[in-house]
C-alpha cells in the first residue's frame, strides 16, 4: 500500500525555522514529482514548493528565500526547510507526488500541523 508520511511540523516563534520530511513507501519515489502544499483555515489549498523527478524547483512569491525544497532519493524523502517562518505560514502542510505518464498515478499524504506565533 502506498503511504506519504509527512513529519516535522509543530509550534514554532516567528523569525524560527523547520524542517518538514516526506516519506514514501511502496512507490519509486525518485520518478515523481514532488509538491508540498499547505491550507489555512477557510482557504484554499495552495502549492508552496515543487520538486520534479529531475531536482528542477519552483516556489511560490510568497516562500521564496525562505523555503528550500529538496529530494535524497536514496532515503525515498523529500525535504521542505522552512526559515524565517512568519505567523501567515500557519497552515497544514501536505505533500503530494505524481507520476504522469500512460496512466497517472497521484498521492497525497495526511499532512502536518505547521503553527508560527507571533
Amino acid at each position: 500500500q502506498v503511504q506519504l508520511v509527512e513529519s516535522g511540523g509543530g509550534l514554532v516563534q516567528a523569525g524560527g525555522s523547520l524542517r518538514l520530511s516526506c516519506a514514501a513507501s511502496e512507490i519509486p519515489f525518485s520518478r515523481y514529482d514532488v509538491g508540498w502544499y499547505r491550507q489555512a483555515p477557510g482557504k484554499q489549498r495552495e502549492l508552496v514548493a515543487h520538486i520534479t523527478s529531475g531536482s528542477s524547483t519552483n516556489y511560490a512569491d510568497s516562500v521564496k528565500g525562505r523555503f528550500t525544497i529538496s529530494r535524497d532519493n536514496a532515503k525515498n524523502t523529500v525535504v521542505l526547510q522552512m526559515n524565517s517562518l512568519k505567523p501567515e505560514d500557519t497552515a497544514v502542510y501536505y505533500c503530494n507526488a505524481v507520476r504522469s505518464g500512460i496512466w497517472t498515478f497521484d498521492y497525497w499524504g495526511q499532512g502536518t500541523q505547521v503553527t508560527v506565533s507571533s
